[in-house]
Protein backbone atom coordinates (compact mmCIF):
# COMPACT_ATOMS: atom_id res chain seq x y z
CA UNK A 1 0.00 0.00 0.00
CA UNK A 2 1.32 3.47 -0.90
CA UNK A 3 1.75 5.34 2.37
CA UNK A 4 2.42 8.76 0.85
CA UNK A 5 -0.57 11.10 0.91
CA UNK A 6 -1.72 12.47 -2.44
CA UNK A 7 -1.54 16.14 -1.38
CA UNK A 8 0.38 18.23 -3.92
CA UNK A 9 1.59 21.86 -3.91
CA UNK A 10 -1.54 22.70 -5.94
CA UNK A 11 -4.01 21.16 -3.45
CA UNK A 12 -6.47 23.49 -1.75
CA UNK A 13 -7.00 23.37 2.03
CA UNK A 14 -10.35 21.62 1.50
CA UNK A 15 -8.81 19.01 -0.80
CA UNK A 16 -5.93 18.50 1.65
CA UNK A 17 -8.36 18.00 4.54
CA UNK A 18 -10.33 15.40 2.55
CA UNK A 19 -7.16 13.55 1.55
CA UNK A 20 -5.88 13.62 5.14
CA UNK A 21 -9.10 12.09 6.45
CA UNK A 22 -8.80 9.35 3.84
CA UNK A 23 -5.15 8.78 4.77
CA UNK A 24 -6.03 8.48 8.47
CA UNK A 25 -8.77 5.97 7.63
CA UNK A 26 -6.34 3.88 5.62
CA UNK A 27 -3.23 4.05 7.79
CA UNK A 28 -3.97 4.91 11.44
CA UNK A 29 -4.79 1.73 13.41
CA UNK A 30 -8.49 1.21 14.14
CA UNK A 31 -7.95 0.96 17.90
CA UNK A 32 -6.30 4.39 17.96
CA UNK A 33 -9.06 5.98 15.91
CA UNK A 34 -11.73 4.41 18.10
CA UNK A 35 -10.02 5.67 21.26
CA UNK A 36 -9.65 9.16 19.78
CA UNK A 37 -13.37 9.31 19.09
CA UNK A 38 -14.24 7.99 22.55
CA UNK A 39 -11.90 9.89 24.84
CA UNK A 40 -9.22 11.87 23.06
CA UNK A 41 -5.53 11.80 23.95
CA UNK A 42 -6.02 10.15 27.35
CA UNK A 43 -7.97 7.27 25.79
CA UNK A 44 -5.37 6.90 23.04
CA UNK A 45 -2.63 6.49 25.65
CA UNK A 46 -4.60 3.59 27.13
CA UNK A 47 -4.41 1.58 23.89
CA UNK A 48 -1.15 2.87 22.37
CA UNK A 49 2.21 2.45 24.06
CA UNK A 50 5.31 4.42 23.16
CA UNK A 51 6.73 1.27 21.57
CA UNK A 52 3.55 0.85 19.51
CA UNK A 53 3.85 4.40 18.23
CA UNK A 54 7.54 4.10 17.39
CA UNK A 55 6.89 0.88 15.48
CA UNK A 56 4.13 2.53 13.43
CA UNK A 57 5.90 5.88 12.95
CA UNK A 58 7.73 4.98 9.70
CA UNK A 59 4.28 4.95 8.02
CA UNK A 60 3.76 8.54 9.19
CA UNK A 61 7.31 9.48 8.21
CA UNK A 62 6.83 8.29 4.64
CA UNK A 63 3.51 10.08 4.25
CA UNK A 64 4.89 13.62 3.87
CA UNK A 65 2.63 14.77 6.73
CA UNK A 66 5.31 15.07 9.42
CA UNK A 67 6.71 18.30 7.93
CA UNK A 68 4.10 19.20 5.34
CA UNK A 69 5.53 22.64 4.47
CA UNK A 70 8.98 21.24 3.68
CA UNK A 71 9.84 20.60 0.02
CA UNK A 72 9.03 17.16 -1.33
CA UNK A 73 12.73 16.40 -1.81
CA UNK A 74 13.29 16.84 1.93
CA UNK A 75 10.40 14.61 3.02
CA UNK A 76 7.52 17.10 3.04
CA UNK A 77 4.67 18.04 0.73
CA UNK A 78 5.70 21.58 -0.25
CA UNK A 79 2.34 22.64 1.20
CA UNK A 80 1.31 26.23 1.84
CA UNK A 81 0.63 27.45 5.37
CA UNK A 82 -3.12 27.24 4.82
CA UNK A 83 -2.89 23.67 3.55
CA UNK A 84 -0.62 22.67 6.45
CA UNK A 85 -3.12 24.10 8.95
CA UNK A 86 -5.95 22.15 7.32
CA UNK A 87 -3.87 18.98 7.54
CA UNK A 88 -3.02 19.57 11.21
CA UNK A 89 -6.68 20.15 12.06
CA UNK A 90 -7.50 16.69 10.69
CA UNK A 91 -4.56 14.99 12.42
CA UNK A 92 -5.01 16.71 15.79
CA UNK A 93 -7.61 14.31 17.29
CA UNK A 94 -5.25 11.34 16.88
CA UNK A 95 -2.35 12.74 18.93
CA UNK A 96 0.26 12.00 16.25
CA UNK A 97 3.21 13.72 17.90
CA UNK A 98 6.41 14.19 15.92
CA UNK A 99 9.32 12.03 16.95
CA UNK A 100 12.87 13.34 16.58
CA UNK A 101 11.95 16.86 17.78
CA UNK A 102 15.57 17.98 18.10
CA UNK A 103 16.20 17.03 14.50
CA UNK A 104 13.06 18.79 13.30
CA UNK A 105 13.42 21.90 15.47
CA UNK A 106 17.16 22.34 16.03
CA UNK A 107 19.13 20.73 13.21
CA UNK A 108 16.67 21.47 10.41
CA UNK A 109 16.47 25.28 10.87
CA UNK A 110 20.26 25.53 10.64
CA UNK A 111 20.33 23.34 7.53
CA UNK A 112 17.57 25.36 5.88
CA UNK A 113 19.21 28.69 6.66
CA UNK A 114 22.91 27.87 6.23
CA UNK A 115 23.36 24.30 4.94
CA UNK A 116 24.25 23.26 1.42
CA UNK A 117 21.74 21.56 -0.85
CA UNK A 118 23.76 18.34 -0.55
CA UNK A 119 23.50 18.52 3.25
CA UNK A 120 19.77 19.16 3.16
CA UNK A 121 19.14 16.24 0.81
CA UNK A 122 21.34 13.97 2.93
CA UNK A 123 20.06 14.80 6.43
CA UNK A 124 16.50 16.18 6.28
CA UNK A 125 14.60 13.13 4.90
CA UNK A 126 15.99 10.76 7.60
CA UNK A 127 15.07 13.35 10.23
CA UNK A 128 11.47 13.37 8.99
CA UNK A 129 11.32 9.57 9.00
CA UNK A 130 12.97 9.36 12.45
CA UNK A 131 15.67 7.14 10.99
CA UNK A 132 18.47 9.32 12.38
CA UNK A 133 17.84 10.87 15.79
CA UNK A 134 19.52 14.16 16.69
CA UNK A 135 20.73 16.06 19.73
CA UNK A 136 22.46 19.39 20.38
CA UNK A 137 26.08 19.63 21.57
CA UNK A 138 26.37 23.26 22.64
CA UNK A 139 26.59 23.77 26.43
CA UNK A 140 29.81 23.00 28.30
CA UNK A 141 30.74 22.88 32.01
CA UNK A 142 32.29 26.35 31.70
CA UNK A 143 30.05 27.70 28.93
CA UNK A 144 26.35 27.53 29.66
CA UNK A 145 24.75 30.94 29.95
CA UNK A 146 27.80 32.43 28.20
CA UNK A 147 27.76 29.88 25.40
CA UNK A 148 30.13 31.91 23.20
CA UNK A 149 32.97 31.23 25.65
CA UNK A 150 32.94 27.50 24.78
CA UNK A 151 36.30 25.73 24.79
CA UNK A 152 35.75 22.54 22.73
CA UNK A 153 38.28 22.85 19.93
CA UNK A 154 38.30 21.69 16.33
CA UNK A 155 41.58 21.52 14.41
CA UNK A 156 41.82 21.02 10.64
CA UNK A 157 43.54 17.86 9.41
CA UNK A 158 43.24 17.56 5.66
CA UNK A 159 39.60 16.98 4.75
CA UNK A 160 38.67 16.34 8.40
CA UNK A 161 38.34 18.29 11.62
CA UNK A 162 39.66 16.71 14.83
CA UNK A 163 37.45 17.67 17.77
CA UNK A 164 38.30 17.48 21.47
CA UNK A 165 36.34 18.79 24.44
CA UNK A 166 33.37 18.21 26.72
CA UNK A 167 29.67 19.01 26.38
CA UNK A 168 27.03 18.78 29.11
CA UNK A 169 23.24 18.92 29.60
CA UNK A 170 22.91 17.31 26.18
CA UNK A 171 19.27 16.29 25.95
CA UNK A 172 18.70 12.74 24.64
CA UNK A 173 22.30 12.25 23.51
CA UNK A 174 22.05 8.66 24.79
CA UNK A 175 19.35 8.06 22.17
CA UNK A 176 20.86 10.09 19.34
CA UNK A 177 22.72 9.15 16.16
CA UNK A 178 23.90 12.65 15.23
CA UNK A 179 24.44 15.95 16.96
CA UNK A 180 24.79 19.58 15.96
CA UNK A 181 28.06 20.76 17.50
CA UNK A 182 29.77 24.08 18.15
CA UNK A 183 33.57 24.03 18.42
CA UNK A 184 36.28 26.67 18.52
CA UNK A 185 38.37 26.78 15.37
CA UNK A 186 40.29 30.03 15.98
CA UNK A 187 41.19 30.99 19.55
CA UNK A 188 42.83 34.21 18.32
CA UNK A 189 39.48 35.66 17.24
CA UNK A 190 36.93 37.25 19.58
CA UNK A 191 34.86 34.53 21.19
CA UNK A 192 31.86 34.81 18.84
CA UNK A 193 34.00 34.93 15.69
CA UNK A 194 36.15 31.84 16.12
CA UNK A 195 33.37 29.24 16.41
CA UNK A 196 32.34 26.77 13.68
CA UNK A 197 29.18 24.64 13.40
CA UNK A 198 29.44 20.90 12.66
CA UNK A 199 27.25 17.82 12.25
CA UNK A 200 28.81 14.91 14.16
CA UNK A 201 28.14 11.17 14.11
CA UNK A 202 27.82 10.07 17.75
CA UNK A 203 28.54 6.40 17.02
CA UNK A 204 32.16 6.96 16.01
CA UNK A 205 35.39 6.46 17.97
CA UNK A 206 36.28 9.37 20.23
CA UNK A 207 32.70 10.07 21.37
CA UNK A 208 31.71 9.00 24.92
CA UNK A 209 28.11 9.66 26.03
CA UNK A 210 27.44 9.43 29.78
CA UNK A 211 23.84 9.75 31.06
CA UNK A 212 22.94 12.11 33.93
CA UNK A 213 20.01 11.01 36.11
CA UNK A 214 17.93 13.89 37.46
CA UNK A 215 15.78 14.31 40.54
CA UNK A 216 12.76 12.58 38.99
CA UNK A 217 14.80 9.42 38.48
CA UNK A 218 14.79 9.72 34.68
CA UNK A 219 17.59 10.23 32.17
CA UNK A 220 17.03 13.16 29.82
CA UNK A 221 20.42 14.84 29.95
CA UNK A 222 23.95 13.61 29.27
CA UNK A 223 27.55 14.69 29.34
CA UNK A 224 29.51 13.98 26.17
CA UNK A 225 33.28 13.66 26.00
CA UNK A 226 35.01 14.20 22.65
CA UNK A 227 38.54 12.81 22.33
CA UNK A 228 39.95 13.52 18.87
CA UNK A 229 36.67 12.66 17.17
CA UNK A 230 36.93 13.21 13.43
CA UNK A 231 34.34 15.12 11.42
CA UNK A 232 34.60 15.51 7.62
CA UNK A 233 34.63 19.07 6.37
CA UNK A 234 31.54 18.12 4.33
CA UNK A 235 29.71 18.04 7.68
CA UNK A 236 30.56 21.67 8.45
CA UNK A 237 27.54 23.99 8.19
CA UNK A 238 28.26 27.57 7.16
CA UNK A 239 31.62 29.26 6.95
CA UNK A 240 34.64 28.44 9.08
CA UNK A 241 34.40 30.84 11.99
CA UNK A 242 30.76 31.58 11.18
CA UNK A 243 29.21 29.09 13.58
CA UNK A 244 27.76 31.67 15.94
CA UNK A 245 25.48 32.94 13.19
CA UNK A 246 24.44 29.39 12.26
CA UNK A 247 23.79 28.60 15.92
CA UNK A 248 21.26 31.44 16.01
CA UNK A 249 18.88 29.42 13.82
CA UNK A 250 19.21 26.39 16.12
CA UNK A 251 18.78 28.41 19.31
CA UNK A 252 15.72 30.22 17.99
CA UNK A 253 14.20 26.88 17.03
CA UNK A 254 14.99 25.50 20.48
CA UNK A 255 13.31 28.42 22.26
CA UNK A 256 10.23 28.00 20.11
CA UNK A 257 10.18 24.25 20.78
CA UNK A 258 10.23 24.69 24.57
CA UNK A 259 7.80 27.62 24.70
CA UNK A 260 4.52 25.74 24.16
CA UNK A 261 2.37 23.31 26.10
CA UNK A 262 3.85 19.86 25.92
CA UNK A 263 7.07 21.13 24.41
CA UNK A 264 10.45 19.74 25.16
CA UNK A 265 8.98 16.78 27.02
CA UNK A 266 8.11 18.98 29.98
CA UNK A 267 4.30 18.90 30.08
CA UNK A 268 3.60 15.80 32.14
CA UNK A 269 -0.08 16.37 32.75
CA UNK A 270 -1.22 15.81 29.19
CA UNK A 271 -3.06 17.85 26.58
CA UNK A 272 -3.81 21.41 27.55
CA UNK A 273 -2.25 21.67 31.01
CA UNK A 274 -4.86 23.90 32.59
CA UNK A 275 -7.79 22.04 31.00
CA UNK A 276 -6.57 18.88 32.72
CA UNK A 277 -6.29 20.75 36.04
CA UNK A 278 -9.84 22.06 35.73
CA UNK A 279 -11.11 18.52 35.26
CA UNK A 280 -9.15 17.38 38.32
CA UNK A 281 -10.51 20.29 40.38
CA UNK A 282 -14.08 19.41 39.41
CA UNK A 283 -13.46 15.78 40.35
CA UNK A 284 -12.27 16.87 43.79
CA UNK A 285 -15.37 18.97 44.36
CA UNK A 286 -17.66 16.17 43.14
CA UNK A 287 -16.02 13.87 45.67
CA UNK A 288 -16.57 16.37 48.48
CA UNK A 289 -12.86 17.11 48.83
CA UNK A 290 -11.59 20.60 49.73
CA UNK A 291 -9.57 22.81 47.38
CA UNK A 292 -11.50 21.89 44.25
CA UNK A 293 -13.61 23.76 41.70
CA UNK A 294 -16.14 24.88 44.32
CA UNK A 295 -13.39 26.87 46.07
CA UNK A 296 -13.47 30.43 44.63
CA UNK A 297 -9.78 30.98 45.33
CA UNK A 298 -8.90 27.78 43.46
CA UNK A 299 -11.12 28.80 40.53
CA UNK A 300 -9.32 32.14 40.39
CA UNK A 301 -5.94 30.38 40.31
CA UNK A 302 -7.08 28.13 37.49
CA UNK A 303 -8.55 30.96 35.43
CA UNK A 304 -5.39 33.02 35.83
CA UNK A 305 -3.34 30.10 34.50
CA UNK A 306 -5.86 29.51 31.69
CA UNK A 307 -5.59 33.17 30.62
CA UNK A 308 -1.80 33.06 30.62
CA UNK A 309 -1.75 29.78 28.69
CA UNK A 310 -4.05 31.28 26.05
CA UNK A 311 -1.92 34.43 25.70
CA UNK A 312 1.21 32.28 25.45
CA UNK A 313 -0.45 30.34 22.63
CA UNK A 314 -1.20 33.53 20.70
CA UNK A 315 2.41 34.66 21.09
CA UNK A 316 3.66 31.33 19.78
CA UNK A 317 1.32 31.62 16.80
CA UNK A 318 3.06 34.87 15.82
CA UNK A 319 6.45 33.14 15.93
CA UNK A 320 5.15 30.17 13.92
CA UNK A 321 3.79 32.61 11.34
CA UNK A 322 7.39 33.82 10.89
CA UNK A 323 8.49 30.25 10.20
CA UNK A 324 5.66 29.62 7.74
CA UNK A 325 6.65 32.79 5.89
CA UNK A 326 10.12 31.29 5.41
CA UNK A 327 11.86 33.45 8.04
CA UNK A 328 13.82 32.47 11.13
CA UNK A 329 11.75 32.58 14.34
CA UNK A 330 14.18 35.24 15.57
CA UNK A 331 14.62 36.66 19.07
CA UNK A 332 10.85 36.93 19.49
CA UNK A 333 10.89 33.21 20.28
CA UNK A 334 12.46 34.16 23.62
CA UNK A 335 9.12 35.72 24.66
CA UNK A 336 7.37 32.38 24.71
CA UNK A 337 10.38 30.67 26.30
CA UNK A 338 10.55 33.14 29.19
CA UNK A 339 6.81 32.99 29.81
CA UNK A 340 6.37 29.24 29.40
CA UNK A 341 9.19 28.22 31.72
CA UNK A 342 7.74 29.96 34.75
CA UNK A 343 4.13 29.29 33.72
CA UNK A 344 4.67 25.54 33.42
CA UNK A 345 6.28 25.47 36.86
CA UNK A 346 3.15 27.05 38.36
CA UNK A 347 0.89 24.67 36.43
CA UNK A 348 2.83 21.67 37.66
CA UNK A 349 2.85 22.88 41.26
CA UNK A 350 -0.91 23.29 41.18
CA UNK A 351 -1.27 19.83 39.60
CA UNK A 352 0.65 18.36 42.55
CA UNK A 353 -1.47 20.35 45.00
CA UNK A 354 -4.65 18.90 43.48
CA UNK A 355 -3.35 15.37 44.06
CA UNK A 356 -3.57 15.97 47.81
CA UNK A 357 -1.51 14.09 50.37
CA UNK A 358 -0.39 11.56 47.77
CA UNK A 359 1.65 14.41 46.32
CA UNK A 360 3.88 14.70 49.38
CA UNK A 361 4.26 11.06 50.50
CA UNK A 362 4.26 7.72 48.70
CA UNK A 363 5.73 4.27 49.02
CA UNK A 364 9.02 3.95 47.20
CA UNK A 365 11.57 1.31 46.37
CA UNK A 366 14.93 3.05 46.51
CA UNK A 367 16.14 0.91 43.62
CA UNK A 368 13.28 2.14 41.43
CA UNK A 369 12.64 5.59 42.84
CA UNK A 370 11.64 7.24 39.57
CA UNK A 371 8.97 4.68 38.68
CA UNK A 372 7.30 5.07 42.09
CA UNK A 373 6.79 8.83 41.78
CA UNK A 374 3.19 9.95 41.23
CA UNK A 375 2.68 11.23 37.70
CA UNK A 376 2.04 14.82 38.79
CA UNK A 377 4.99 14.86 41.20
CA UNK A 378 7.35 13.71 38.46
CA UNK A 379 6.08 16.54 36.27
CA UNK A 380 6.53 19.08 39.05
CA UNK A 381 10.10 17.97 39.73
CA UNK A 382 10.96 17.95 36.01
CA UNK A 383 9.52 21.43 35.54
CA UNK A 384 12.23 22.96 37.76
CA UNK A 385 14.51 22.74 34.72
CA UNK A 386 12.14 24.78 32.53
CA UNK A 387 13.70 28.14 33.42
CA UNK A 388 17.21 26.79 32.69
CA UNK A 389 16.99 24.56 29.60
CA UNK A 390 16.88 26.12 26.17
CA UNK A 391 18.72 29.14 27.52
CA UNK A 392 18.14 30.44 31.04
CA UNK A 393 15.34 32.89 31.72
CA UNK A 394 17.94 35.54 32.58
CA UNK A 395 19.75 35.12 29.24
CA UNK A 396 16.50 35.18 27.31
CA UNK A 397 15.41 38.36 29.07
CA UNK A 398 18.66 39.94 27.92
CA UNK A 399 17.89 38.84 24.35
CA UNK A 400 14.43 40.38 24.58
CA UNK A 401 15.79 43.62 25.98
CA UNK A 402 18.61 44.01 23.47
CA UNK A 403 17.23 42.50 20.26
CA UNK A 404 13.47 42.98 20.56
CA UNK A 405 13.13 46.15 22.67
CA UNK A 406 16.34 47.75 21.38
CA UNK A 407 17.82 48.47 24.80
CA UNK A 408 21.60 48.99 25.17
CA UNK A 409 23.72 45.85 25.36
CA UNK A 410 25.22 44.78 28.64
CA UNK A 411 28.80 46.09 28.98
CA UNK A 412 31.41 43.51 27.98
CA UNK A 413 35.01 44.67 28.30
CA UNK A 414 36.25 41.54 26.52
CA UNK A 415 33.87 41.71 23.55
CA UNK A 416 36.64 42.43 21.03
CA UNK A 417 39.41 40.52 22.79
CA UNK A 418 40.83 37.28 21.43
CA UNK A 419 39.13 34.27 23.05
CA UNK A 420 42.43 32.96 24.44
CA UNK A 421 42.84 36.25 26.37
CA UNK A 422 39.38 36.19 28.00
CA UNK A 423 39.34 35.05 31.68
CA UNK A 424 37.36 31.84 32.20
CA UNK A 425 36.35 29.86 35.25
Amino acid sequence: MNERIAVTPDSTPTEAADLTRAWVEAHVPVAWRTAAAAGGAAAIREVRTRADYEAWYPVFGRSGLVAATWPVAYGGLDASGAVARAIEAELAPFNLGRLNPLGLNLAAPALFAHGSEEQRLRYLPPIVRNEEVWCQLFSEPGAGSDLASLATRAERDGDDWVITGQKVWTTWAHLADYGVLLARTDPDQPKRNGITYFLIDLHQPGVDVRPLRHIGGEVDFNEVFLDEARVPDAQRVGEVGGGWKVAGATLSGERQMVSGAGSGGVDRIGGSGVARLIRRARERSAAGMPGGWSDPVRRQELMRLHSEETIRGWTNQRVRAQLKAGRSPGPESSIGKVHQGELNQRIQLLATDLVGLEGIAWESDAADYGASLPYEVRGMLRSRANTIEGGTTEVNKNILGERVLGLPREPDQFRRSAWRDVPRS
